[in-house]
C-alpha cells in the first residue's frame, strides 16, 4: 500500500491532483505545450506514469483538468469585475479587460494556451462546457441592457478577446493598444 502524506485517502489524492495540476502548468510554460505529455509530467512531479494514469487517462484528460481548475477562479474574476462596473458599455468594457488580463497573466497563460492546442472531441467538449461559464455574465449584462441577441453578442465579444490575447502575448508594450481597439469594436459593435 503505498503512503499517503494527508489525514486520509481523499486528501491525499486531492493534493497530488493539485500538485499534477501545478507541475503541468510549469511544464508547459517553461518549455512550451509540445513539451507536456504524461512521462514528462511523471518525470516531474516524482511518479511512476502507471499512477499517473491513476490521475489522467490520456494528456487530454490532462489538458482539460488544467483548464476546469481555472475555470472557477477565471469565472469568479469575470463575476466580480461585471458587478464592480454600470452601464452596459462599463459591464463589456470590464468583461473584455477582465478577460484579456486573466489570459495574458502567467498563471492561466498555460491553460490558455492548451486550449489552442488539437484535442480529442470529449476533451473540448467539457472545456467548452466550462468556458461557457466565463460568458454568464457578459450574457446576462446584454440581455438587461436590451441587446438582442445577446448570447451570439457575447460569443463575438468572446471572440475579439481571444483574438486580441494573441496579439497583446505577442508584445507587452503593445497590450494597451491591444485593449483599447478591442474596448472601442466591441462597444461600438453593439448599438
Amino acid at each position: 500500500m503505498p503512503k499517503i502524506s494527508e489525514a486520509t485517502v481523499a486528501e491525499h489524492r486531492a493534493r497530488q491532483l493539485r500538485n499534477l495540476l501545478d507541475g503541468a502548468r510549469s511544464l508547459v510554460a517553461e518549455e512550451g505545450i509540445e513539451a507536456l505529455s504524461l512521462a514528462a509530467l511523471a518525470r516531474r512531479v516524482g511518479l511512476s506514469r502507471p499512477s499517473l494514469y491513476e490521475y489522467f487517462r490520456s494528456k487530454d484528460d490532462l489538458v482539460a483538468a488544467i483548464v476546469e481548475a481555472e475555470l472557477p477562479r477565471w469565472a469568479s474574476l469575470v463575476e466580480d469585475a461585471l458587478a464592480g462596473a454600470s452601464g452596459l458599455d462599463g459591464k463589456v468594457a470590464a468583461y473584455v479587460r477582465c478577460q484579456l488580463e486573466v489570459m495574458t497573466d502567467g498563471r492561466h497563460a498555460a491553460a490558455v494556451a492548451l486550449v489552442e492546442h488539437a484535442l480529442a472531441e470529449p476533451a473540448v467538449d467539457r472545456i467548452r462546457a466550462g468556458h461557457a461559464q466565463l460568458l454568464r455574465p457578459l450574457v446576462a449584462a446584454l440581455e438587461a441592457g436590451g441587446v438582442a441577441e445577446a448570447e451570439l453578442r457575447a460569443e463575438l465579444i468572446q471572440g475579439l478577446v481571444d483574438v486580441a490575447a494573441r496579439l497583446a502575448q505577442r508584445g507587452p508594450s503593445d497590450a494597451e493598444t491591444v485593449i483599447e481597439a478591442t474596448l472601442a469594436q466591441a462597444i461600438r459593435g453593439l448599438g
